[in-house]
This record gives C-alpha cells, structure tokens and sequence, in this order.
C-alpha cells in the first residue's frame, strides 16, 4: 500500500500536532509580531512537520490566530464565568467585578505584543466582532438584568447597554482596530468613564484607566519597533 507518511505523522496524534503549531505560531507572534510572522516562519520551526501539517488543522494564518487568542484567555474566561456565578455581589458589583479583571488580564500583554493589526485582517476583525456581539454581549446582558432586579442597575434596554459596552470596550477603545495616540485614549477612557457615570455605571476606577492605557502605550511601542 503507497501510503503518504507525512499524513500518518500529522494524523497520529492530532492534538498534539495541533497544540504543537499553536504553541510555536503564539511564540513567534509574541517575538517578531504577527504581521512579521509568516505561514512558512511557522513551518521552518515545527521541527520537520510539512504545510500540509498546518493546513490540515488550519485553513490560514488567522484561524492560526483565533486558536492562539483562545488559547490566552481561556483562563480568564473561566474567572470571569466564575464572577457572573458569585451571589455575594449585586448587579453592579459583577459589572464592576468583570470590568476589573479584564483590564488587569495577563493575556491582554501577550496579544498586543503579537500586535496583530485588525483593519489589516479582515477576518481577525469578523471573528472579534463576531465574539463581542454574541458571547460577551449575552453574559453582560445577564449580569444587568440582574442588576436591574436587585435595584443596583437602571436602564430599561439591557440588551442594547450590553452591546454598547462591549462595542465601546472591545472595538471603539482597542488600539489593534482604533489606533490611538496616549493621548487620544486617554480623552477616550475619559469619555467613557464620564458616560458610564450619568448610566449610573460607576465600574471604571483610576487603576482600570491606567491599566487600559498601558495597553495602547504597549501596542504603539511594538508597532513602532516593526517600522
């Protein structure tokens, strides 16, 4: 029987292969930063394992991407699971609660390092949007509703203010899709902190700002050293 042997070593052990091309693409986006980085730079570094390798677990280097994203902040998802669940905290608490760990989330230095530009990957951009409007959205959404039941949180359109948040925290404030100055980002978080205030949203304290900040100082000094 003619059989390909590069197909039987990337088909034997699957997720290994798998975990083997996510670990060595999130190691190369973090050194040379995912623009810079290259399908063929992931090949020549997965120790003699073919494209066809790759392309049997991804279609591109995006997908590539998503699954290194996912990777990252898994862990915190699970934290921030874990806070929706918590029944010692109203409403306003968890929103607060949520706002706070995400901005200190660790992942959040790695993906900027990899520095990947949004409005130059259409697809990144689609799979972002498409999480923020979808997964996020629903969990805030939840989190008002039960503010709203426990007297903590006002507003008569839950869905909408849970989309608002996460557009604004998620698109219009990250630096990969808006590419803002220090400046700039810090009138913008001004803004918001300004406009969650007169929602009745006091969850952006002056660590968190400082904290977000920090993210656009991070991208802008990766994207400028790939100039």
């Amino acid at each position: 029987m003619i059989n390909g042997g590069g197909n039987m070593a990337r088909n034997k052990y699957p997720e290994e292969t798998r975990n083997l091309i996510i670990d060595t693409a999130a190691r190369l986006f973090t050194e040379k930063g995912y623009e810079h980085t290259s399908i063929q730079d992931i090949i020549d570094h997965l120790g003699g394992l073919s494209k066809g390798a790759i392309y049997y677990h991804f279609k591109s280097k995006e997908e590539i991407m998503n699954a290194v994203a996912d990777r990252m902040y898994s862990p915190s998802n699970q934290k921030l699971y874990q806070i929706c669940k918590r029944t010692d905290l109203n409403g306003l608490e968890k929103l607060k609660e949520i706002f706070r760990t995400s901005a200190f989330n660790p992942a959040h230095k790695n993906m900027f390092v990899a520095a990947p530009d949004m409005m130059k990957n259409p697809q990144l951009l689609r799979l972002l949007l498409n999480e923020t409007q979808t997964e996020s959205v629903d969990m805030v959404q939840k989190i008002l509703e039960e503010g709203i039941a426990d007297g903590s949180i006002h507003t008569e359109f839950p869905r909408e203010l849970a989309e608002v948040l996460m557009l604004v925290s998620n698109v219009w404030l990250n630096p990969m899709i808006y590419h803002s100055s220090l400046e700039e980002t810090v009138h913008k978080l001004k803004f918001y902190q300004y406009t969650l205030k007169l929602w009745g949203l006091d969850i952006l304290d002056d660590e968190v700002i400082a904290s977000l900040e920090g993210y656009t100082v991070l991208y802008n000094q990766k994207k400028g050293e790939e100039e």
